[in-house]
């Protein structure tokens, strides 16, 4: 297991770094040195609502890698999410407050332009970055997401996140995921939800504990069915004329497929995908999304 996990390690490089107000963040890089103008466009993979770097793991190799077409990829944690530091002030978790600390990352590792892939709540936060900072922005992919959200979808967010069952231990973890998001996610194996678990759970004393901050899940504790949600179709416009692509998972509760239609209508050229067999979010890595991903970011 420790051979793994060292090997694992070699495939990026871990970076701390400050955000404007002085909060320590964390991301990875994978690939080569960022960032050089000969250099390919880097990838910028921006996490859900809750989860951190470690979710795109794989789906980062893959496209460090030669077959995935040999890209600079950077991986983030938000604040008071993975190996971020969880911040005093729990009214800046929020979108305006994590965009901002994405063109602090930028600044960082030298990018000047990306291409970003937002799953879920990164999705959200490239609604807002590319009318703050329209520049960064070369091509999207948006995972499960659009500026539509639907309310079932973010109250099964809502109850799953503040649910006060967790699991028992580390043998426990995937089939505790498995119980909670199966019947959203048949097309995923007993390693995915293994996969899941390490991405998802940190681990204190031995035993799994969710890695982000209790206070963002607590921000949905308001939410009923009567809630409205505002759409985020001006900035949605905002995005023309860029290269986009939207994945929606086959059995998502929160991007509908009248949505998606919107979008294409919309953004004319906007590219497609569904993951079969999954919910939200998709993991990008599996079922083939990983190589139409790559293809796309290509051009």
């Amino acid at each position: 297991m420790r051979e793994h996990l060292v090997r694992e390690e070699q495939m990026f490089q871990e970076h701390y770094f400050r955000a404007r107000d002085g909060l320590r963040l964390y991301g990875r890089r994978y690939g080569s040195e960022v960032m050089r103008r000969e250099e390919k466009t880097p990838v910028v993979c921006l996490p859900g609502l809750t989860r951190n770097s470690r979710d795109f793991h794989l789906l980062a190799a893959f496209l460090a890698s030669p077959e995935g077409g040999a890209h600079p990829v950077i991986t983030l944690d938000y604040r008071g999410r993975g190996q971020s530091e969880r911040d005093s002030d729990k009214s800046r978790y929020t979108i305006a407050v994590e965009a901002e600390d994405v063109i602090t990352a930028c600044a960082y590792f030298g990018i000047d332009k990306a291409t970003f892939i937002g799953t879920s709540r990164g999705g959200l936060i490239l609604h807002h970055l590319v009318t703050s900072a329209p520049a960064l922005i070369a091509r999207v992919v948006l995972n499960d997401i659009g500026p539509v959200i639907e309310i079932e979808g973010l109250l099964r967010i809502r109850d799953y996140l503040n649910a006060p069952q967790r699991p028992s231990s580390w043998a426990d973890a995937p089939n505790f995921l498995q119980r909670v998001h199966g019947e959203d996610f048949p097309l995923l194996s007993p390693q995915d939800w293994r996969e899941m678990a390490e991405a998802i759970y940190r681990d204190e004393g031995g035993v799994p504990i969710a890695d982000f901050d209790p206070a963002i899940a607590a921000q949905l504790q308001g939410l009923t069915e009567e809630s409205e949600l505002p759409d985020l179709w001006p900035q949605f416009e905002a995005f023309a004329g860029l290269p986009m692509m939207v994945v929606r998972g086959e059995h998502s509760r929160l991007l509908s497929e009248s949505a998606v239609r919107e979008m294409m209508r919309r953004h004319p050229g906007l590219v497609t995908m569904t993951a079969s067999g999954q919910g939200h979010a998709p993991l990008l890595h599996r079922d083939g999304l990983r190589n139409e991903i790559a293809a796309f970011i290509r051009g």
